[in-house]
């Protein structure tokens, strides 16, 4: 099971560091191997959120999840993005950009440095508002109840999430505004970009999310007309056909998974570059995390881990809330990536150990335990 899950990982894992080596020895190894390791250690909750939605497409589609969308994650998000970053920013051509990043990587570094604020504000909202709807909705199953209980009834306010993203973004920006004009520096001009770029990611999450929830329910009705139609045709002896719509419903969750990837790329691309300027080591090192983190969120639907560690998805929520706070505080202020990767393991880590002392609590109960057992908090 684990070799079939894990075994392109694997291959592009070897095939990766062999790459590296021939490109620019065993420092370039090295380089390769450690981007490798902060890719999965600040994606890991990425891959529990995946798996969450993930569970929910048929086979066809998980398997297309792993092909197409390892592409778009690799190529588009660690190797494109960039480029795309500084092409923008900078006034460039996409060629320019690519040339800039082979022959002048200090310079590459600077403007994608440059960028930061607003890829910290449009991945910050993004992420920021997964937390709240997260956060604000009632659950059967709550792992820090004294948080979430009085959360879960604030929540029955409409837009709250919105209102308070919309709130958080216009602290940042402030804030950001507010030194840059304090120290006489040259962002001040900025503030506005990070406004747009929140309120982007804002938009954003609002389409895709809406989309795929949209489609998800059309889905659901469907099924249940199916499921009513094939039990009628079964007693009349007919057959029914399947209904077409679960493909444009799988559709926009795919599309919906991969905005999600993208934004919890952001930290990895941008935190990839305190550790190196060339573009191809940065590729190939994210790119090998990125295959892990895909591999892991099969593995988590296949197993049923989601089922049986039931605070993980708490946990990883909660690692996503704290990186889009991260995120926006990095608009104006630096922090180091040991502390960005450390925070979302520590939570999850945290949630998956509640987890087997719940299940631990029911097994002695007999199995007849309540399924709010708490998490010691």
């Amino acid at each position: 099971m684990v070799l079939k899950t894990f075994g392109w990982s694997f291959a592009i894992t070897v095939i990766g560091l062999v790459a590296a080596w021939f490109y620019g020895g065993w420092e370039a190894f090295g380089v390769v191997a450690i981007l490798s390791v902060l890719e999965i250690s600040l994606s890991f909750d990425n891959a529990v959120i995946n798996a969450g939605i993930l569970k929910k497409m048929s086979a066809f589609w998980q398997k297309i999840f792993l092909t197409i969308g390892v592409l778009i994650a690799v190529f588009g998000m660690r190797l494109v993005f960039p480029v795309v970053i500084v092409a923008v920013t900078a006034g460039l051509g996409p060629i320019e950009a690519i040339d800039l990043s082979f022959n002048d990587p200090d310079r590459y570094k600077e403007l994608v440095t440059d960028a930061h604020p607003a890829i910290a504000a449009f991945g910050g909202m993004f992420l920021l508002m997964i937390f709240l709807d997260f956060i604000f909705e009632d659950r059967d199953i709550q792992w820090l109840r004294w948080i979430e209980r009085p959360l879960a009834k604030l929540g029955k306010v409409d837009m709250l999430s919105v209102c308070i993203a919309l709130i958080v973004l216009l602290i940042s920006a402030l804030t950001f505004a507010t030194h840059a004009h304090q120290h006489g520096g040259g962002h001040a001009d900025k503030a506005e970009t990070v406004m747009l770029s929140g309120i982007a990611g804002l938009i954003t999450y609002l389409v895709v999310g809406g989309l795929s929830g949209f489609f998800e329910n059309k889905l659901e009705e469907e099924e249940e007309r199916e499921h009513e139609a094939e039990e009628e045709a079964r007693r009349a002896g007919k057959k029914v056909s399947a209904i077409a719509l679960s493909g444009k419903a799988a559709f926009f969750m795919f599309l919906y998974l991969e905005v999600l990837d993208a934004s919890f790329s952001f930290d990895g691309v941008i935190g990839a570059f305190a550790i190196t300027n060339e573009i191809v080591l940065m590729a190939l090192g994210l790119g090998i995390g990125a295959m892990y983190v895909r591999s892991l969120t099969v593995y988590l639907v296949r197993q049923g881990t989601l089922d049986d560690y039931v605070y993980l998805e708490h946990g990883a929520h909660y690692a996503i809330g704290a990186l889009a706070l991260i995120l926006l505080v990095t608009i104006q202020y630096e922090i180091h990536e040991l502390i960005t990767g450390s925070v979302g393991v520590i939570l999850i880590g945290w949630s998956f150990w509640s987890s087997v002392r719940r299940n631990k609590a029911i097994a002695a109960d007999g199995g007849e335990g309540s399924t709010e057992v708490s998490a010691g908090v």
